[in-house]
């Protein structure tokens, strides 16, 4: 039986995600919720959808069975907490827990894993990477042995703050809306980790352990500033862990750098490497290398979703897809809780190792997820 999915947030990402759920076979009904009345009015009369809502608790009081909560990220754990506790499956955008101190950042994590056991409803973190083609291309070689054993690894989120294409101050101001301001400058790189972390456990299933970091402070940094909501002054932080499978990974999440972006990783195994710039991918073994052509690297999809993959290396679309299949079918999502926090994790005890000038920290381990 089709599953009903209710879709809160509609500002520049989450509109996106409308027309792939509502596309999805096994998605009977679909409703859409936001703040702001003039978005609800502009999708639903786009997709002629007839369901809407103007708040989370209004929806929440629905029969729905699943809602994507693609809303900014201060908001994703209270409102995930909220839709689980209410008897509903969610999916959040990324990070699952975000805005406040490390301690009190790991203690969401708890609190997500706790809900999560007691409800005993689905979720999933709608984390990206972990169905990008690289991903993908590697997570397969993984399984086939193709690396022999992981010995270290590079991975690494480079978006300027003022990039051309994606400029992160215009970021900041829409997400904020009116509330924005000088104290709403700034943030902790570390406390987005999950582009460049996730896809380094999903292909090796192992987790970061303990951590040592440094970070980058710019001269007369006016984003970066110690009078901001969050009081971070490290633009760029570079991080060292040690995995649970006795590999190293360097880690690096850069907020100012003269290059155009970049989302990606280098591994290399004691009997073959993948490795990736700007230039290219390439397979290496000890004979040599040969170029990589991701172009066809794809998991099934329904049809009708395969024909559009939507954004951020056409990942979109197998994240809606593997939400609605596991609420479907009532099963584990690859990126669940546990896997959410064993991505976030590490980015939030590495920055709070980076303001004790390099101190080896231990990071939190919530155990495997339930069978």
């Amino acid at each position: 039986m089709a599953i009903s999915v209710g879709v809160v947030g509609l500002g520049q990402f989450g509109r996106h995600f409308v027309h792939l759920f509502q596309n999805h076979p096994d998605v009977a009904r679909l409703a859409i919720c936001d703040i702001r009345a003039d978005r609800v009015a502009e999708i639903a009369r786009a997709r002629g959808i007839t369901e809407c809502y103007a708040s989370l608790e209004e929806m929440l009081r629905s029969d729905l069975d699943a809602v994507a909560i693609i809303t900014q990220p201060w908001l994703h754990l209270e409102q995930v907490l909220q839709t689980l506790n209410a008897g509903k499956h969610a999916y959040s955008a990324v990070p699952p827990v975000y805005g406040e101190a490390g301690e009190a950042l790991l203690e969401g994590c708890d609190r997500l894993i706790e809900m999560v056991r007691r409800t005993g409803q689905i979720y999933m973190l709608g984390e990206t990477t972990y169905f990008r083609r690289e991903t993908m291309y590697c997570r397969a070689r993984a399984a086939h042995g193709d690396f022999g054993q992981f010995t270290y690894v590079e991975c690494e989120y480079w978006h300027d703050l003022d990039s051309p294409t994606s400029n992160l101050r215009d970021v900041a101001r829409n997400r904020w809306g009116e509330a924005f301001g000088p104290d709403k400058h700034g943030g902790v790189p570390m406390h987005y980790p999950t582009h460049s972390t996730a896809s380094m456990v999903a292909i090796m299933g192992a987790h970061m352990t303990s951590v040592s970091a440094r970070g980058y402070r710019h001269p007369d940094d006016d984003w970066f500033r110690a009078d901001t909501q969050s009081g971070n002054v490290l633009a760029n932080e570079v991080a060292l862990y040690a995995m649970s499978n006795g590999a190293t990974v360097r880690h690096c999440e850069f907020r100012r750098i003269g290059h155009p972006g970049r989302e990606g990783f280098r591994l290399f195994g004691t009997e073959g490497c993948f490795l990736s710039d700007d230039s290219g991918s390439r397979w290496t073994t000890r004979q040599g290398w040969e170029p990589v052509d991701l172009g066809n690297v794809r998991e099934p999809l329904p049809e009708a979703l395969a024909a559009d993959l939507g954004g951020h290396g056409g990942s979109h679309a197998y994240l809606v897809h593997e939400f609605v299949e596991s609420c479907h079918h009532r099963r584990l999502p690859r990126t669940n809780a546990w896997e959410a926090v064993l991505y976030l994790a590490p980015g939030i005890v590495a920055h709070e190792s980076a303001l004790r000038d390099g101190a080896v920290l231990p990071i939190p381990d919530w155990g495997d997820a339930p069978a």
